[in-house]
């Protein structure tokens, strides 16, 4: 059974990102800020697989959900 929280870095991974702590204040710090006008999934830096597990964990409200949205505020500071 998975657990029911999600870390950034175990998102990363599912992703096929790096994901130590450094890499991922890279790639917030390249991508961000990602417009309000774009979805999350549709953001132009991630691969159609990755584009659609952001999409679904959000839409089936999944386990990862809580931290793909924590990942959304992330990329939308400046």
């Amino acid at each position: 059974m998975e657990p029911a929280f999600h870390r950034f870095s175990e998102l990363f991974a599912q992703l096929g990102l790096p994901s130590d702590p450094p890499s991922i204040a890279a790639f917030i710090a390249t991508h961000a800020p990602l417009p309000g006008d774009v979805e999350l999934a549709d953001a132009p830096f991630w691969t159609p697989a990755q584009a659609t597990m952001l999409r679904d964990e959000i839409a089936d409200d999944a386990d990862w959900a809580e931290v793909v949205d924590r990942l959304n505020v992330a990329l939308r500071a400046s």
